[in-house]
């Protein structure tokens, strides 16, 4: 725990794996999660289509799971510093329009682990 899945489309611009890196030590500031428990995946998807437009879109979707207990409000600006923090390494590309996203949810409380 944090288990953290980014799902991207295109944008193989992206220093994707100093965003994940990054993610990790801005879930551990804004939800006091301890840094060698932050897994982040990177997934690339190859369709998108946003509407009826299938063509210059982009999608990144962030999904954070988190044990239960954190407040609504810390989930909150959580998600809002995810957001920014796509911003800074996202940039803009012309005649392509990027859709980033963020959300927290709470792990299912049949949430299991363990390390081979």
């Amino acid at each position: 725990m944090p288990q953290i899945l980014v799902n991207r489309t295109g944008r193989d611009d992206v220093d994707w794996e100093g965003f994940a890196s990054a993610l990790n030590q801005l879930v551990v500031e804004k939800a006091a999660a301890r840094i060698e428990a932050c897994k982040t995946q990177v997934v690339r998807g190859e369709d998108v289509a946003v509407g009826t437009d299938v063509d210059d879109h982009g999608i990144v979707h962030v999904t954070i799971g988190l044990l239960a207990g954190r407040s609504d409000e810390t989930k909150a600006a959580l998600t809002e510093a995810v957001v920014d923090l796509l911003r800074k390494f996202v940039e803009p590309q012309d005649g392509y329009r990027t859709h980033v996203s963020a959300e927290v949810r709470d792990l299912d409380p049949s949430y299991s682990k363990a390390e081979f």
